[in-house]
């Protein structure tokens, strides 16, 4: 492409819009437009939160460029400037639901940041979400709170597989999982699963059930980051009976449970037979239904007591205040923005899905039964471009193996502007594969797909 193809003039023929200027204290906004989307559910019950007042313009495009934004900035810091979609990292580009930015407010103006006294509303707040949302009953009292899921996985870790000890898989699987395994010393053992003609994804359950007597536990990512999969009872119970014959413990990431995709369903572990349940800890936060990564809270639960006490021996939570005030309040009253959103996410799924195979050669796109997340095919267009011979010519001279899908993400990011995560860093069958966040304005997603078109037809 041109070296103008990114330019602000390239970006609002692609928008068909004007542009307020910003800083990075009041970032640049595009003009909105009404949002798209199925309409919301409304919550009912007795803990249902108030209606949220108006409806969320989710399609304004909010500008995180200059904020130490991971997604954005880092990926700028990368490839330079010429990013104009950075489709990385899994946090969300919307504004804050005004009910967190709100509680955040009222306790500012309180200057004051003494210890924090945690009463039981906090923990009350989980509960009440869990049980109204997924009919999920959790004692408050046995609730355990962690500064992340990862965190809780590693004092999972820690108290159930010895260093060096094998840790089962399906992969691909969310690359995080790698790193706590590094820093508690274990093994991954992937298990890789079956992708069919259509793209979708499915367990093999003789692979699993041989892995399965060679570890302690198991991390299960319900639903499955990247290749968004939500596991029906079927397949959770038949996962479960495997890892209790032979005494895994299962350490449910469940994380993405509040993004599924019309005509699909999320079922938590917690809710399967007692005995299989009885085996597991659950690991969750509000982090990625209201993009409150930075906040660092999060909580783990289990109906086995000894389990419980035996991980909460090796969890150490440090805590801060305005992370367990953002979260409470968007537990409590965020539920209306979040229905808003989650419909919204959906038609972003669709309109990928629908975009790509009309526009991208070379790159498939099956759409995912959940989460925020694309997992794109580029096996086709990798080669197309050879990524794999020039990969293996700058290995030849590289400290760090160079992949074919780390060529890939820079042909995107220099040619497109686009920056995506290369799928290699999600474990064994991400090869050949691309993680798209499709969290953003639709402008921004439709920005991204069409600088991605156009690079391709000038290929």
């Amino acid at each position: 492409m041109s070296p103008n193809a990114f330019t602000r003039r390239n970006f609002l023929r692609h928008t068909g819009t004007s542009v307020l200027l910003g800083t990075a204290a009041t970032p640049a906004l595009l003009d909105s437009r009404p949002a798209s989307g199925q309409p919301a559910t409304k919550p009912t019950g007795p803990t249902a939160p108030p209606p949220h007042p108006t409806p969320t313009d989710f399609d304004q495009v909010y500008d995180r460029r200059g904020t130490d934004s991971v997604r954005w900035d880092r990926a700028i810091a990368h490839y330079g400037p010429n990013i104009v979609a950075a489709m990385g990292v899994a946090d969300m580009d919307f504004r804050a639901a005004p009910c967190v930015t709100r509680a955040l407010a009222e306790r500012c103006a309180h200057e004051n940041w003494g210890y924090m006294h945690r009463p039981d509303s906090y923990a009350e707040a989980v509960a009440a979400w869990n049980h109204r949302r997924y009919g999920v009953e959790i004692d408050p009292s046995t609730l355990v709170f962690t500064t992340g899921v990862h965190p809780g996985i590693i004092a999972a870790l820690h108290t159930f597989s010895p260093p060096g000890t094998r840790v089962l898989m399906m992969t691909p699987t969310y690359d995080g999982f790698y790193g706590d395994l590094r820093f508690a010393r274990t093994v991954p053992d992937d298990c890789e699963m079956v992708v069919d003609a259509d793209g979708r994804y499915s367990v093999d359950f003789d692979d699993f059930d041989r892995r399965a007597q060679r570890c302690n536990s198991f991390i299960l990512c319900n639903p499955q980051n990247p290749t968004g999969n939500h596991w029906s009872p079927e397949v959770l119970t038949r996962l479960g009976e495997i890892c209790l014959k032979h005494r895994v413990v299962v350490l449910a990431d469940e994380i993405h449970c509040d993004f599924v995709s019309r005509g699909h369903s999320y079922t938590p572990f917690a809710t399967l037979d007692p005995e299989i349940v009885d085996n597991s800890l659950t690991f969750m936060s509000g982090s990625k239904s209201f993009s409150l990564a930075a906040m660092k809270v999060a909580w783990y639960y289990s109906t086995n007591p000894d389990l419980l006490a035996r991980i909460k021996a090796n969890t150490r939570a440090d805590l801060s205040t305005l992370g367990m005030v953002a979260m409470r309040a968007a537990l409590n009253e965020g539920e209306p923005w979040l229905d808003e959103l989650i419909p919204y996410i959906d038609a972003n799924h669709d309109f990928a899905e629908a975009y790509i195979r009309d526009n991208l050669p070379g790159v498939r796109y099956t759409k995912a039964q959940g989460t925020y997340l694309a997992w794109l095919d580029v096996a086709e267009f990798a080669e197309r471009i050879g990524a794999a011979e020039t990969a293996a010519r700058e290995s030849a001279e590289a400290v760090n193996p160079v992949t074919p899908e780390a060529i890939v993400q820079r042909w995107f990011a220099e040619r497109a502007g686009v920056f995506l995560n290369p799928g290699p860093r999600y474990g064994t069958g991400g090869a050949g594969h691309m993680r798209m966040n499709l969290a953003s304005s639709r402008r921004i997603v439709e920005l991204a797909l069409t600088n991605m078109a156009e690079a391709l037809a000038e290929a």
